[in-house]
């Protein structure tokens, strides 16, 4: 497998990166994980707009979600005409929220340009040569999934958007690399069931034995550093941060 970070910016875009967004490419098949606010411009650099094989959206707040909106403007006013609907799997009524974020009518709403297919705690999917399973995690009262990628022996796991979750930790366990949003600062914020700090990262990475960790959503409000740090302290292997246009083999 290949990752690409196509925006890894929590909340808002930054100067440098779009929203959350992430591209999975294997054998010549093309996943894409979350399209938030500016992601479609930056997907362009690596994939065509019409390479896109499926979508999976882990929950339906804008910073994941959004630039939805834009690639139905892209598919559905094409000047060769529509191509076939691409499947994007996302929490009920998916269809529906897009649908209203456009303005337009519920029915037919997008379900001409997107196969709109729904996704359940647990589930198991098997997109081109991918395995894909998918867990409900801890995210306001959101229907907000998190998601292992298996191919080849490989896999990566990407949390979605969570706060402190033993269900994230089980469905990463011995992963290669995991792809853990650190959204908060450790000490600074309070809020419980919404986001992970440096330090939570840190902890649910060692505890779930990953080979590599890669940390993402930091908002631009956010010491991204001084996460690193904290995560680093906790966790005994590798850590980075997410960078757009990086690109990891697995």
């Amino acid at each position: 497998m290949k990752l690409t970070v196509v925006g890894c910016s929590g909340s808002f875009p930054s100067a440098d990166s779009p929203c959350s967004s992430y591209l999975v490419e294997a054998d010549g098949y093309r996943l894409v994980l979350d399209l938030g606010n500016g992601a479609l411009g930056a997907l362009q650099k690596y994939c065509g707009l019409y390479d896109v094989d499926a979508i999976l959206l882990s929950h339906l707040h804008a910073d994941h979600c959004v630039d939805l909106c834009a690639y139905w403007v892209a598919r559905n006013y094409r000047v060769e005409g529509c191509p076939d609907p691409v499947p994007v799997y996302g929490p009920a009524g998916t269809a529906e929220r897009l649908a209203r974020a456009y303005d337009m009518p519920e029915k037919p709403g997008m379900t001409e340009v997107f196969d709109f297919r729904t996704l359940s705690d647990g589930a198991e999917l098997r997109l081109g040569p991918l395995t894909v399973t998918a867990v409900r995690v801890n995210h306001l009262d959101a229907e907000a999934y998190g998601f292992r990628i298996d191919h080849g022996g490989r896999s990566l796991v990407y949390s979605g958007d969570t706060g402190t979750c033993p269900e994230l930790v089980e469905l990463a366990r011995g992963a290669d690399l995991f792809l853990c949003e650190a959204a908060y600062t450790d000490g600074k914020e309070t809020f419980e069931s919404i986001h992970l700090n440096g330090t939570q990262a840190g902890e649910h990475a060692a505890a779930a034995g990953v080979g590599r960790l890669v940390l993402t959503h930091i908002p631009p409000w956010t010491d991204a550093e001084r996460n690193l740090r904290d995560a680093s302290a906790g966790y005994p292997g590798p850590v980075e941060l997410a960078r757009p246009g990086a690109v990891y083999e697995l």
